[in-house]
């Protein structure tokens, strides 16, 4: 009986705390498909992301699972920026070169060649070499098994859902997937790095001399078409990032684009065309600079309201509360002020003394099915008016004043009754009259002496 009794009591705690937990971490993103405005795409899985929030302002299949294919070699670069320099460099290995199968694109790296972090990156990411991931993984993490292993971890990390690597540059396998949102992560997480960046928008590049290659011939174009000058999917407003093709994956692309203050990250994958890539690239960027904007809501160290705070010193008590930073909030272009929703919270009970800059509330702004907030703070120090020292004060002047009243009565007191209590007597009737006092039964009359 105790043990069937430990078994429901268990399957009870596990019905109302594992189940409803499992269940919030499974719905806490909409991957429904996200098409406010009813924008047609040709390719099967698309997302657009405010680059800077996060914030989905267009998906479609989004959250289906997909091959990445080279949008894969975005990740490699991330752990190579993280655990190397620049300048260290790395030996090419037999496996590096003939690991890669034939059709998938190389930069011709020699057995034993050595070349730094740099130069590996360059053609990593602007030819999208095959052969410098391997080398990079294996310069990191001794093999390709164990770089993968980070590289699974490091997509967890940014919040990855549903991604799986086995090597570092998107050579076909049924076990290597992910999603555009995944993806999407990941090119953002990309886009903190100046140098992943600043590479991504070369249009050529040429490997120089090495010890294993006295020639420099070896020159790479960019596959990424929206950055190539004079092309026919040229883009002006396309920042970066990196392709990928494979017959499994169909063409692919993790792109970057700014116009303004306003900065896009979009995800194509499975296009069956170059055409239809780089279109819906173009035309889904079009439609996010068209109808999105940055609205700033609240300016840092704003004040955003006055109140008047008990217990204060009467320069102090009118505290201005301020904003900590500024708010500003991708909304529609068309949005009309009425469509946000402000609410100020103070917190309860604001006493003197308040230090300047310390926490007071919170500013929200509710912008459609999105919340920005910010934190409320003092603009000043609050000086409390310490009012028991105050009375404490005045008790002691008054007794101050009270022993000074004593002590000039005590001295101001009339003359004659000050000589009556100090008087003498002489005594009359003697040869010499003496002073002195009376004794008992004498014969002596007193008489005061004036």
């Amino acid at each position: 009986m105790k043990q069937l009794r430990n078994l429901v009591i268990f399957t009870i705690i596990f019905i109302l705390f594992i189940l409803p937990i499992n269940t919030v971490l499974a719905t806490d993103i909409d991957t429904e498909d996200y098409n406010p405005d009813n924008i047609t795409t040709k390719s099967p899985a698309v997302l657009l992301m405010d680059a800077k929030s996060g914030k989905i302002l267009y998906s479609k299949n989004a959250f289906e699972k997909r091959y990445p294919a080279s949008t894969t070699k975005i990740m490699t670069a991330i752990l190579t920026l993280e655990n190397c320099k620049l300048t260290d460099v790395a030996t090419v290995s037999h496996n590096a070169i003939f690991s890669v199968p034939v059709g998938y694109s190389h930069a011709n790296l020699q057995e034993g060649e050595q070349l730094t972090i740099e130069q590996l990156l360059n053609v990593l990411l602007i030819p999208s070499a095959n052969d410098a991931a391997t080398v990079l993984a294996e310069h990191i993490a001794g093999s390709v098994d164990k770089f993968s292993d980070m590289m699974n971890n490091k997509a967890k990390e940014i919040g990855c859902l549903n991604t799986h690597f086995v090597n570092p540059n998107g050579i076909h396998s049924e076990d290597h997937y992910s999603t555009a949102y995944d993806l999407a992560l990941i090119g953002k997480y990309a886009m903190q790095f100046d140098d992943i960046m600043r590479i991504a928008t070369v249009n050529q590049y040429t490997l120089p001399k090495t010890n294993k290659y006295d020639k420099e011939n070896r020159i790479f174009n960019s596959t990424n078409g929206l950055i190539t000058k004079n092309g026919e999917y040229y883009y002006s407003k396309a920042t970066g990032l990196k392709t990928g093709y494979t017959d499994k994956a169909g063409y692919c692309i993790v792109t970057t684009a700014k116009q303004d203050d306003v900065e896009l990250l979009q995800v194509v994958l499975g296009s069956d065309s170059i055409k239809d890539r780089y279109e819906d690239c173009i035309n889904v960027f079009e439609y996010g600079f068209k109808n999105y904007s940055y609205a700033n809501l609240v300016k840092e160290n704003e004040i955003v309201d006055t109140i008047t705070i008990e217990g204060a010193t009467k320069e102090t008590k009118s505290l201005d509360i301020i904003a900590k930073s500024s708010i500003n909030a991708l909304t529609k272009s068309n949005l009309n002020n009425s469509e946000i929703n402000k609410q100020i919270e103070i917190n309860d009970n604001l006493t003197a003394p308040i230090e300047q800059n310390s926490v007071v509330g919170k500013i929200s702004f509710k912008v459609g099915d999105d919340i920005y907030s910010t934190e409320l703070i003092a603009s000043n120090s609050v000086v409390a008016s310490n009012f028991e020292t105050i009375i404490f004060r005045v008790l002691l002047i008054f007794l101050i004043l009270y022993l000074l009243v004593i002590i000039l009565r005590k001295f101001n007191r009339p003359k004659k009754s000050r000589q009556y209590r100090n008087s003498s007597y002489i005594i009359k009737g003697s040869k010499n009259s003496k002073r002195g006092k009376s004794k008992k039964g004498g014969r002596y009359k007193f008489t005061r002496n004036k």
